[in-house]
């Protein structure tokens, strides 16, 4: 049967007009502009800074703490976590990779089987062995460079699970040096503890001389027990702190808890200088690690468009095979032996029921939340910045208020204790001053910590001192997805 040319060309058309389309697919989220998250008047007279090094904790001059962070980022089991998931993120793109090139096989076997006379030219009716050997060569070509950009994709992918686990490194090293300054502050907190219980007997003490001359009574002494019931309650909750910095510490070392016992006493640490490098919100794409990495994955996304979008168009593939084959007494080595075919092939979708649209809307999705997850990543890191620098300054302006109150509570203390010593005043009153000077000190060693801790997470902040390499994507846009081929 002869199909009319006019009728072919018709059905050519209805065809090709039904061929599977992406129309009307495509991302909108349209990524954070730094410059537009202004902190000028947030950081107003804050004064200039440089960003951290990369072994910040080396400017602390605290040698036991440079050896702990050393020890951490050698043995804590959470980077091998995030080392392996950027080994398996580079075995699939090295896979993705391998599948853009063409293939190349040989084979060879040998059967023995019994051809039947009704065959003819081979039928025998006797067992006759058959031998052949072949070499395959298949190649997709890549005509759109949907394939590279798999490959892109799965480069970029990787390349985020190396940031990643650089940013695991960063993180582990601010919180060993908070969990540090936790145990140094949880010591003192303890010393501060047994003075605060000393100084409770000696007031039930002598409450308890003054009732048994009939100068107080038992109310007074009830108090005085429960003063000194309180004082054992907080020097337990003390003691409790240091287990607690300690059993931390050794978690982040990623060893048992003798580990974090074994620890000497840590020495206070100089709260970093108050300051933030100029130009912050742009400065912040280059030096902190998640968002370098949130715009490795928006890099990967775009990719993934064009590769879906790909799968729309044409394809070309090539394909040779040749060999030779052999059966009975032949030689497998004789011209009439060998075969070979070369197979060209295009092909094109028409019909799929919707699953390319299905897969393109899908990875346009997945552009839409890797930007969005960028853009959220911007809006924190910039205002994490802007609230540890009011932190730092409020604490700034407590710690002076509260230097003044502990020079207050000393001098009152050496007058009381003057006064005793004179005959003027007792022993009790000195002591009821001991106890503001006690809360005085207990307060000021808790803002103290407080400022070396707030001091650590601005440098956290700030990026850790980490540099992404040089080939890190540009701030994310929809350049490489828009310009991706169309059907």
């Amino acid at each position: 049967m002869r199909l009319h040319p006019r009728a072919a060309a018709v059905a050519l058309t209805l065809a090709l007009a039904g061929c599977a389309t992406s129309s009307g697919l495509a991302p909108h989220a349209t990524p954070t502009d730094p410059a537009t998250l202004h902190t000028t008047q947030s950081l107003a007279g804050v004064p200039a800074a440089t960003w951290p090094k990369a072994d910040w904790w080396a400017g602390l001059g605290n040698a036991q703490l440079s050896q702990l962070i050393a020890e951490a980022l050698a043995d804590n089991p959470t980077l091998a976590v995030a080392d392996a998931r950027v080994q398996a993120a580079q075995a699939i793109a090295g896979a993705t990779d391998a599948a853009r090139k063409p293939t190349f096989g040989v084979g060879a076997s040998v059967s023995e089987a019994r051809i039947p006379t009704t065959v003819p030219g081979l039928g025998t009716g006797h067992m006759a062995a058959a031998r052949y050997g072949y070499a395959s060569f298949k190649w997709d070509i890549d005509l759109w460079g949907g394939k590279r950009a798999a490959w892109e994709a799965a480069v970029g992918q990787a390349r985020a699970a190396e940031v990643d686990a650089h940013a695991a490194r960063i993180a582990l090293s601010a919180n060993v040096a908070r969990a540090y300054v936790q145990l140094g502050h949880a010591w003192t907190a303890q010393d501060l503890a047994k003075d605060e219980l000393q100084r409770a007997q000696q007031v039930r003490d002598l409450t308890a001389q003054r009732v048994t001359a009939g100068l107080d009574n038992a109310l007074q002494l009830r108090r005085s027990d429960a003063e000194v019931a309180s004082a054992q309650q907080q020097l337990a909750v003390a003691a409790r702190g240091i287990d607690a910095a300690q059993s931390t510490l050794s978690v982040l070392l990623g060893k048992g808890p003798d580990r974090g016992r074994a620890l000497a006493r840590p020495t206070a640490l100089a709260p970093a200088a108050l300051g933030v490098p100029a130009a912050l919100p742009a400065g912040l794409i280059a030096h902190r690690a998640d968002l370098v990495a949130a715009r490795w994955r928006v890099d990967a996304a775009s990719h993934d468009i064009k590769a879906a979008k790909t799968a729309f168009l044409p394809n070309l593939s090539l394909g040779v095979l040749a060999g030779a084959i052999a059966v009975g007494g032949h030689s497998v080595f004789q011209l009439p032996a060998r075969f070979y075919s070369v197979a060209p092939a295009l092909s094109l979708p028409i019909f799929d029921g919707g699953r390319l649209r299905a897969n393109l809307a899908g990875k346009d999705a997945q552009y839409e939340l890797a930007v969005a997850q960028y853009n959220q990543t911007l809006v924190q890191a910039v205002n994490e910045v802007a609230d540890d620098v009011d932190a730092l300054q409020s604490l700034g302006v407590q710690t002076d208020a509260q230097s003044r109150a502990l020079s207050a509570a000393q001098d009152a203390w050496q007058l009381a204790d003057q006064r005793f010593k004179a005959g003027i005043g007792s022993w009790l009153e000195a002591l009821s001053v001991r106890q503001q000077l006690l809360v005085a000190e207990q307060r000021m060693a808790q803002l103290k910590a407080e400022q070396s801790d707030q001091s650590l997470q601005l440098i956290q902040a700030l990026g850790g001192g980490w540099q992404p390499a040089a080939d890190a994507p540009a701030t994310p846009a929809l350049s490489s997805a828009a310009t991706a081929p169309r059907s």
